[in-house]
């Protein structure tokens, strides 16, 4: 992805004979029927497992009133995650050819994000990146492997940009090992450095030659990604209220935070769904834009499961945090989540200034119902809730508006 190379001619996919091992060549972008594959799938169920511990360790984090630290390391740590996936969903928006052989240097990339997801706990309690750098490079070894492969099957400029991509990727695995030698203190610097270094290999790679990835797969890798973040959200929220239950017989403190976090979600997804991406994903120049603040997109919609996990402990007195630093838990990145969301998607979509206010003005009345104490939550959840009421309304009086025009128009 980049925003300044126009896109390459996509060369047309042909699939081969069923042989084991085929060639890997780009795929076409106007390729019809592209959905995700099954490996695909699996691939983003095993990712969200490391999602799933980096959040039950922010929740740790923030009950124990170390919200500043909590974060800092989720955030390092989920950069990790999702830039693993997303340069494979590119890539295989482009390359994907299904043999053995890219099969297996995927499920290889897989378990590298489980030795990531089995690193996680020591890294936060214990500034330990060992696990969590060995799982990440075993990773961006086998992204290297695709890479390679990928160049011996093309020639000129499509062969020097997978050749970047190599070693680009190779060249940053060097840096992050600051995550390891380097003082604590000095590590966020690293994170940060490399961060952006990673980030600017795409930019560079792409400068001459645009991968030929496929909008409708690269929006529905991205939905789906989402739909699983928030049904992790969802599953987390529910075994934190059902031990809460059982170990504090507290359902009536429980139950509106329950729902005000169900809403929440429900809304989350409703408002991500509302309108087709990929239509807006006509170029790098978009692409890039709107892949890189994905970031804040899933890692405030996992957030989201861990800040009412801090509110349901916080209910029943297990958390060291006050009833507003544990609203804000849940505030706080629903409002982030509703603004990312409106800038990357629905702004695109939206037709006069009411309709562009809508979710801007929701995420200022979330981050404002922060303060109302114990009901912060449910109150949350019916202003997302009246968000989606609201942009449905508008939406269809602007239709209906429009048809008479549309009449008129062909009468004429």
């Amino acid at each position: 992805m980049t925003s300044s190379s126009p896109p390459a001619p996509a060369p047309q996919h042909t699939p081969g004979p069923l042989r084991p091992l085929r060639r890997l060549t780009a795929r076409g972008r106007d390729e019809g029927h592209r959905v995700a594959s099954p490996l695909e799938l699996f691939f983003d169920l095993c990712f969200v497992v490391a999602i799933a511990q980096a959040g039950a360790e922010l929740v740790h984090a923030v009950a124990a009133g170390h919200a500043g630290e909590g974060v800092l390391n989720y955030a390092m740590l989920f950069f990790a995650i999702w830039w693993a996936w997303m340069n494979f969903t590119w890539f295989s928006s482009a390359y994907d050819n299904d043999d053995v052989l890219y099969r297996v240097v995927t499920l290889v990339q897989i378990a590298g994000v489980l030795v990531l997801a089995a690193g996680v706990s020591r890294a936060f309690s214990d500034h330990d990146y060992v696990a969590v750098l060995l799982g990440y490079v075993i990773m961006r070894l086998a992204m290297v492997a695709q890479w390679l492969r990928a160049a011996r099957g093309a020639r000129g400029a499509e062969r020097t940009m997978a050749l970047r991509y190599a070693g680009g990727v190779l060249l940053c695995q060097v840096g992050w090992a600051g995550l390891v030698v380097l003082p604590v203190h000095a590590r966020p610097w690293v994170f940060l450095v490399m961060a952006i270094a990673e980030m600017c290999v795409p930019l560079y790679a792409e400068k001459d030659y645009t991968t030929s990835w496929h909008p409708h797969h690269i929006a529905e890798r991205f939905g789906l990604f989402t739909i699983i973040v928030l049904g992790e959200t969802i599953a987390a929220a529910t075994a934190a209220v059902k031990s809460a239950v059982a170990e504090h017989d507290a359902l009536t403190e429980l139950l509106p935070i329950a729902a005000g976090g169900l809403l929440i979600v429900f809304s989350a997804w409703w408002i991500y769904f509302v309108v087709p991406i990929h239509g807006h994903l006509r170029s790098n120049k978009e692409s890039f834009l709107w892949g890189y603040g994905h970031y804040l997109i899933f890692a405030s919609a996992a957030s989201i499961g861990a800040g009412i996990e801090v509110a349901v402990e916080e209910a029943v007195g297990k958390a060291h945090v006050s009833t507003t630093a544990a609203s804000a838990a849940v505030t706080v990145p629903t409002a982030l989540y509703l603004l990312t969301v409106w800038a990357l998607h629905s702004r695109y979509f939206k037709v006069g200034l009411i309709q562009q206010l809508v979710l801007p003005v929701t995420a200022l009345l979330v981050v404002g119902c922060t303060f109302l104490g114990g009901w912060a939550v449910p109150a949350a959840g019916v202003v997302s809730a009246l968000a989606v009421a609201a942009g449905t309304t508008l939406t269809a009086r602007a239709a209906h508006r429009e048809r008479p025009a549309e009449a008129a128009a062909a009468a004429s």
